[in-house]
């Protein structure tokens, strides 16, 4: 007979806490291609409407190769919740506390970014610590296009 299903158990990732995390591990984030149709959703929600962004002309005239990606646009890719990551601290996660970013290179539709997560320092607490992630995206032609920091408020584990 089965066991009675419970759907608190009913669990993406097994749940981690603070002390469960070691420095050096990585989160390996889906890697996508830019089209012009992310560029037309970043629009409508961001409300940007420099022409650099969505005019091809405005862009060839500058010239770039085609419409560059905005800055917040490809830090999107870096969001923590793309991986297994947010799954983990389900129950631990108290908030996403800051981020900072360097954008180093330009990003353009059709490019692939690969972005990753990985544990550069663990601040530990009280009841709680702090994970900080360092953020990275490459494109397809190996080169960084962003570095960047992510800090996240986990609780410890209950003595």
């Amino acid at each position: 007979m089965a066991e009675p299903f419970d759907p608190a158990a009913h669990l993406a990732a097994p749940q981690r806490w603070f002390e469960d995390f070691a420095v050096g591990e990585r989160y390996v984030l889906p890697a996508r291609t830019l089209t012009e149709a992310n560029f037309a959703a970043f629009q409508t929600v961001s409300a940007d409407n420099h022409p650099i962004h969505y005019d091809a002309e405005f862009c060839r005239e500058r010239g770039y190769p085609g419409l560059l990606a905005h800055g917040f646009q490809v830090l999107s890719f870096t969001a923590a919740g793309a991986g297994r990551f947010p799954h983990e601290v389900a129950h631990s996660l108290v908030g996403f506390l800051e981020q900072s970013s360097r954008f180093l290179r330009p990003v353009f539709a059709g490019d692939t970014l690969y972005p990753a997560l990985e544990i550069t320092a663990l601040v530990a607490q009280r009841t709680t610590g702090v994970i900080v992630m360092g953020a990275t995206i490459h494109n397809q032609k190996r080169e960084l296009v962003l570095t960047g920091e992510q800090r996240y408020l986990v609780r410890k584990r209950a003595p």
